[in-house]
């Protein structure tokens, strides 16, 4: 094979694994929002649980309120009971004793059911917690998790700079030129393999006098529609341009 030819296949691997470790990168921090909206969810969840508590509460307490002051009046009723001086006052203030018994009975009742409801919104609340503290812990798992890789990337986009910038060194002049001339023309992707006559990435069928010259991989040779330079791999293995697809 060319050395050029060979090289600049490598620089083309170096090339893609850079550019999907930066793309990686760059959607870190769309992750990161993920798991902050996450827990944002979470908390809400433990806040509107709480409100709700609360809420039951207070009305239970207005309503406590209420028996307070019917359970009073059913005691001076009561009272007024052994003054009364005829059958008719007697009569009248029995019916202000019953109507006070019967709303005490209805004030109780409702007491006892707001505090089973208060006893349910609690434990809505200690489940919202134990939510939200299993959600913070595999949060705080994933945020390093993301730290390792971003740092894992870094390390390998530092790594496969270093290795690019020796790589060009033993790279012909020309043949550099002629590289960075198509990469920047198609996001990237300057060097792919021709396989069963085509280019493997615009798809174009090539002259057959070129793709025999292609098989020999010992000149640089560019398809005719897209201009990326074209090489034949044996293996079968070739350069894969990145997943979003460059311009053919």
């Amino acid at each position: 094979m060319l050395p050029d030819l060979e090289r600049l296949i490598r620089l083309q691997e170096l090339d893609t694994a850079a550019d999907e470790a930066r793309r990686a990168v760059d959607g870190i921090p769309s992750r990161v929002d993920d798991l902050d909206a996450r827990l944002s969810a979470r908390t809400t969840a433990v806040d509107a649980a709480g409100a709700r508590l609360e809420y039951k509460k207070n009305e239970r307490r207005t309503v406590e309120k209420d028996l307070a002051e019917v359970q009073g009046r059913l005691s001076r009723f009561k009272e007024q009971l052994m003054a009364v001086k005829t059958n008719k006052e007697y009569t009248a203030v029995q019916h202000e004793i019953a109507t006070a018994q019967t709303e005490v009975q209805r004030t109780e009742d409702t007491i006892l059911e707001q505090m089973l409801e208060v006893d349910d919104l609690a434990a809505d609340v200690e489940a919202a917690e134990r939510a939200l503290h299993a959600e913070r812990a595999e949060i705080d798992r994933e945020h390093a998790t993301l730290n390792d890789e971003r740092a894992e990337l870094e390390r390998r986009l530092s790594g496969t700079s270093d290795e690019r910038m020796k790589l060009t060194e033993h790279i012909g002049a020309a043949a550099r030129q002629l590289f960075e001339t198509v990469a920047r023309e198609r996001r990237g992707v300057a060097v792919v393999e021709a396989r069963d006559g085509l280019c493997t990435v615009c798809h174009v069928r090539l002259r057959p006098q070129m793709f025999n010259q292609i098989l020999r991989n010992t000149e640089l040779i560019q398809c005719e529609h897209c201009l990326r330079i074209l090489y034949h791999d044996p293996n079968g293995v070739w350069v894969r341009a990145p997943e979003h697809d460059p311009a053919p």
